[in-house]
């Protein structure tokens, strides 16, 4: 009891909570419980759990590229059996903190109301239902095609389904927690549940990158059968037939779980993201130790926001963005396939966001001009869960920032692309701009404080510095007259930050849809297929496509926090 309480006041006696323990001098002695065989392991640090997931990582990702690009060279399905040996691992880490870990005395003092927010995992638990939706399609379609696929494949979905569901029950009723105990246990365990969530959204990124491949091929070569070169298309369909010889049978049944299976893919990949988040957020916390005076206001506040904020200019017009970017959507995918109608639905897709990104854009400019005018306070101390908030928001913004400028270079070089490239290339520098102000609101935002603000204390405290004594009552009437003005200013300025993220949620779900669902006009207008050429091409869409669509559910998720706590 003695060394516990000594720990304790040495902990108190830091400048800031401790979020890696090696800064604080409680380190060597804050866990009496830490095994002695243990001592080799750097303290208070996640180097061996993160290199840990590093090399795992590394080592899937290898395995995953070659199956995409050399099939046939790993011929014992290597990539499948070390998914299920990750996933496998995983289970059994989170069944030990379920059942076991997570009930012994001490092992989570301290929570982090930051991590695991209501709307995160709210959209979490979403996707989580629709996938397991998709495993269930899944399931059915191996089944119905078992005789041409691999073992290891076919059992893939049914150890993953468990995966998900654990973890997902695991983010929900666990995320918040910071262990400290079983350290190094919990940080690879959880290291590698992080690895294992990485390589499965890689490879669900590659099969997603196959399939378009194949539709591509497969639309090539119906525009070459218009042509007379019939050896050619002999040659064509020889290689396509090749390319697809595992196809499903004509029933109706498996051609149903098929479909579904293609409908469902785009939630598997977003709840890999998202979890894989999650839980670095729990890696990052481990051994944390938080303030005394930590609060969680703005979690109690969803719903009030919800149904009292008030909130009517930006769900109208979000509402009339989402209902057309719905026609758009279904007309698109209606008109591209057909030749006489293919440039419609290139003008109406562009058109669209021509409109729409303009207003985004405009949006998140005024957004930051009444961030100037309420003079909020910054939030100080470090935190996880918002550096990986920003972090993410910027990494995932580069997928289509770099497909903006790849797009701009390939329409400008191509002048005789006519109105398709002149709405290529406008619809690539609207992008730039509103991925750009977009992402300055939201991170100035994140990082303001949900309750303080900059006051006029300072400015009054010069004033009384220089004036006598004699005028210190009026100078009081004055700082009351401009609280009231502050209190005033905060009402219209939350309202209008308010109606600013309601209109912009709803956008980015939108823009969110159109690309998870199946329209990548990048592969489908030819520009950047004819300059770059098709293999080039294909692999810089499909690295950039999937960041893409991250970003606009991350975002989603970031201009709900700043909506409730504006």
């Amino acid at each position: 009891m003695d060394l516990e309480h000594e720990a304790v006041e040495l902990d108190s006696s830091c400048n800031s909570p401790c979020d890696e323990a090696v800064n604080c001098l409680d380190v060597q002695i804050q866990d009496p419980e830490m095994d002695p065989g243990l001592v080799f392991v750097p303290s208070g640090n996640h180097l061996m759990s993160g290199l840990l997931g590093l090399n795992v990582v590394l080592l899937g990702a290898a395995l995953v590229a070659g199956e995409a690009f050399n099939p046939e060279g790993l011929k014992h399905q290597e990539p499948h059996v070390f998914m299920l040996l990750l996933m496998g691992v995983s289970l059994v880490w989170m069944l030990w903190y379920l059942l076991w870990a997570r009930k012994q005395p001490g092992i989570c003092p301290h929570k982090d109301h930051h991590a695991g927010g209501v709307t995160t995992t709210l959209v979490l638990i979403l996707f989580a239902v629709f996938s397991l939706l998709l495993y269930i399609c899944r399931i059915g379609y191996l089944v119905s095609i078992m005789e041409c696929q691999p073992a290891a494949e076919v059992l893939s979905p049914f150890m993953e389904a468990p995966f998900l569901a654990l973890q997902a029950y695991l983010l929900w009723s666990h995320s918040k927690d910071c262990i400290h105990k079983h350290k190094l246990i919990t940080r690879s365990g959880l290291m590698v549940i992080l690895a294992t969530d990485l390589l499965l959204w890689l490879n669900a990124v590659t099969e997603d990158t196959i399939h378009e491949e194949i539709e591509l091929e497969k639309q090539d070569m119906l525009d070459a059968s218009n042509t007379n070169s019939t050896e050619a298309d002999v040659s064509d369909l020889a290689g396509f037939a090749n390319t697809t010889f595992c196809q499903c049978n004509a029933t109706a049944v498996c051609l149903g779980f098929r479909k579904g299976y293609e409908i469902l893919h785009p939630f598997n990949m977003e709840f890999y993201l998202m979890a894989g988040c999650m839980i670095y957020v729990m890696w990052k916390n481990v051994g944390r130790r938080m303030s005394s005076d930590h609060h969680h206001v703005t979690q109690k506040l969803t719903l009030s926001v919800v149904y009292k904020g008030g909130v009517i200019y930006g769900l109208v017009f979000g509402s009339l963005v989402l209902g057309a970017g719905v026609s758009v959507f279904v007309l698109y995918q209606v008109w591209v396939s057909r030749r006489q109608l293919r440039l419609t639905a290139f003008l109406i897709f562009y058109g669209y966001h021509l409109a729409v990104m303009p207003i985004m854009s405009l949006c998140s400019l005024a957004g930051m001009v009444v961030y100037r005018l309420e003079r909020r306070a910054n939030e100080a101390g470090h935190n996880p869960t918002r550096s990986l908030d920003v972090s993410l928001l910027v990494a995932a913004a580069l997928g289509q920032l770099a497909l903006s400028y790849f797009s701009i270079v390939a329409a400008l070089a191509l002048e005789s692309r006519g109105t398709l490239g002149d709405l290529d290339l406008s619809y690539s520098l609207l992008s730039l701009l509103e991925l750009i102000l977009q992402n300055i609101f939201i991170i100035e935002g994140l990082h303001r404080h949900p309750k303080l603000k900059k006051k006029e204390k300072q400015l009054s405290s010069i004033f009384k510095f220089k004036k006598k004594v004699a005028e210190e009552r009026k100078m009081d009437i004055s700082m009351l007259d401009k609280s009231n003005a502050v209190d005033e200013k905060t009402s219209w300025t939350k309202r209008a930050i308010q109606e600013i993220c309601a209109f912009l949620v709803l956008s980015n779900v939108m823009l969110w849809i159109i690309p998870a669902f199946g329209i990548h006009p990048q592969f489908e207008n030819g520009i950047g297929k004819e300059f770059f050429g098709f293999s080039a091409w294909f692999i810089l869409v499909n690295l950039g496509q999937p960041l893409s669509v991250f970003y606009r559910m991350h975002s989603v998720g970031a201009l709900i926090e700043l909506l409730i706590s504006a």
